[in-house]
């Protein structure tokens, strides 16, 4: 299977860490680039960002336009009526991005997942399922889409798991993210959940949060 394409990015010509970061529906890996400088993360955090590019398919939602997506999205009810099977071939290609990372060196527990709205639920879905024990998970502004069937493995019981979500988001209502905490909560895994004053989107105080949290997760 070919890789996804992707923008990576160091902090230091010789990482010891990698974050792989989703972008959203109709984004692409250019949508999250620019937030490392604003991260303003200290010089001994050697780290490898990868921003990959989802494929290009049509969203019923939106017409049947054709755009980025990581899955076709079939209603935009409260519980997302979501292509599942897109959903998880969407997850096994980011995987080969964390495999190729492990073939490079870095410990899987050194690479942490990140997604943004539907980005984020392919993240649930990979690092929950991933058989070697991983950094972190940040879901921003997402929801748990396969919560009823996906295939848990232990190796991630402990991951830590931090959510952060908008209270006036439109686009995916704080209800979902407060839904995933709660099931994941039920399900014995550690979740900080964040709330921001803000839409479908991210705000420096969040920037603040994340730089710190991969501060925690990756420093020495």
């Amino acid at each position: 299977m070919s890789l996804l394409p992707a923008i990576e990015l160091e902090t230091h010509p010789n990482p010891d860490a990698a974050v792989i970061w989703l972008h959203g529906l109709g984004a692409d890996g250019n949508d999250f680039a620019p937030i490392i400088p604003e991260l303003q993360l200290p010089p001994e955090l050697k780290i490898r960002f990868i921003f990959p590019h989802a494929p290009q398919i049509p969203v019923t939602v939106n017409g049947g336009y054709v755009m980025p997506a990581w899955f076709d999205i079939l209603q935009m009810d409260i519980d997302r009526q979501v292509d599942t099977v897109q959903l998880l071939a969407s997850a096994d290609k980011v995987q080969g991005l964390i495999e190729r990372e492990e073939e490079r060196g870095i410990a899987s527990e050194r690479i942490i997942l990140a997604g943004f709205s539907q980005g984020g639920a392919v993240a649930y879905q990979l690092a929950l399922s991933y058989p070697h024990a991983l950094g972190g998970l940040l879901a921003m502004s997402t929801y748990f889409a396969t919560s009823a069937t996906i295939q848990r493995d232990q190796a991630n019981q402990e991951i830590p798991i931090e959510i952060q979500h908008g209270s006036q988001d439109p686009v995916v209502p704080e209800a979902l993210g407060l839904k995933a905490g709660e099931e994941l909560t039920r399900l014995g895994y550690r979740v900080n959940y964040r709330s921001y004053p803000m839409e479908h989107s991210v705000c420096p105080q969040q920037v603040g949060h994340i730089a710190a949290w991969l501060r925690e997760r990756l420093g020495s």
